[in-house]
C-alpha cells in the first residue's frame, strides 16, 4: 500500500500531460480518413504497410491509443494494483520515445505491465509482471517479435512507420498453445501494438485496448545477457 501512495503523484502527472493530448488525438481520428493503402506491385520480398494488413477493429484501437493511456494511467493511480510501479520509470510516460526506433535482431528479456482494468473500479489497476523470455528475428517479411515463455505470448511483424515509431500486427497464443498463427486469422487473438525506444538499449511495446483483464499492456524489452 506504500508503493501505491508514493506513485500517485507521478501517475497523476502523467495524466494531466496527456489529457490534452488526447482529445486532440480524437477529434483529429474523428475528422481524419483512414491513410490510403499501399501502392500495388509490391515484391513480395517487401513488407507491406500496415494499412494494406490492420484490420478496421485493430486500426480504431491503434487510432485511440492516447485515450488508452488516459484511463490507463487514471485507473493506476486511484486503484489498488500488484507489483512497484514506481520503479518503472520512462516504462510508464507516454512521451518517453525516442529516435532510431528499430530493434536489433536477437535475444531479449521481457516483462509485461497491465494498466487499467476492463471490470472498472472493482479491478486491479495495475500489474507489473516479472521477466520471460523474448527473440525479435529478421525474416524475409522484415523484423519479427516473439514472446516465447509464459502463458500469454503475442508474436507478430514490425512494420516500419517513422524514426520514432514501428507499427506491430500480431496475434496471442495463451497456456500450452502452440505459437500464434498469422494476424488476421481469428480476431479473438488478433492484436496491434506500437514500438518504441525508450533508453540506449531499452524498448516497449504499447498495447491500446488488448482483448483481455486490461486497458493498456505494455512490454518492456531489454537485450538478454549474452543475446
Amino acid at each position: 500500500m506504500r508503493q501505491f501512495v508514493q506513485s500517485r503523484p507521478t501517475v497523476r502527472t502523467l495524466v494531466r500531460g496527456l489529457a490534452l493530448t488526447a482529445v486532440v488525438a480524437v477529434a483529429a481520428c474523428a475528422s481524419t480518413p483512414p491513410p490510403p493503402p499501399p501502392p500495388p506491385g509490391g515484391s513480395g520480398a517487401v513488407l507491406m504497410d500496415w494499412r494494406g494488413v490492420i484490420t478496421a477493429a485493430d486500426r480504431d484501437r491503434y487510432q485511440r491509443r492516447d485515450a488508452a493511456w488516459t484511463l490507463a494511467l487514471q485507473q493506476a493511480g486511484r486503484q489498488r494494483g500488484s507489483g512497484d510501479l514506481n520503479s518503472l520509470g520512462d516504462l510508464i510516460d507516454p512521451r518517453a520515445g525516442r529516435a532510431d526506433v528499430a530493434p536489433p535482431p536477437g535475444n531479449y528479456r521481457c516483462r509485461t505491465v497491465k494498466l487499467g482494468s476492463q471490470g472498472g473500479e472493482d479491478g486491479l489497476g495495475y500489474v507489473v509482471y516479472g521477466w520471460f523470455a523474448c527473440r525479435i528475428e529478421q525474416t524475409s517479411r522484415g523484423l519479427k517479435f516473439t514472446k516465447l515463455t509464459g502463458s500469454q505470448r503475442p508474436s507478430g511483424l514490425l512494420f516500419p512507420e517513422n524514426d520514432r515509431h514501428m507499427l506491430l500486427l500480431g496475434s496471442m497464443a495463451l497456456a500450452q498453445e502452440p505459437a500464434a498463427n498469422s494476424y488476421g486469422r481469428n480476431p479473438d487473438r488478433d492484436m496491434v501494438a506500437v514500438l518504441e525506444r525508450i533508453g540506449e538499449a531499452r524498448w516497449r511495446l504499447v498495447l491500446p485496448w488488448p482483448q483481455y483483464e486490461s486497458n493498456l499492456d505494455l512490454i518492456e524489452l531489454v537485450p538478454a545477457s549474452g543475446g
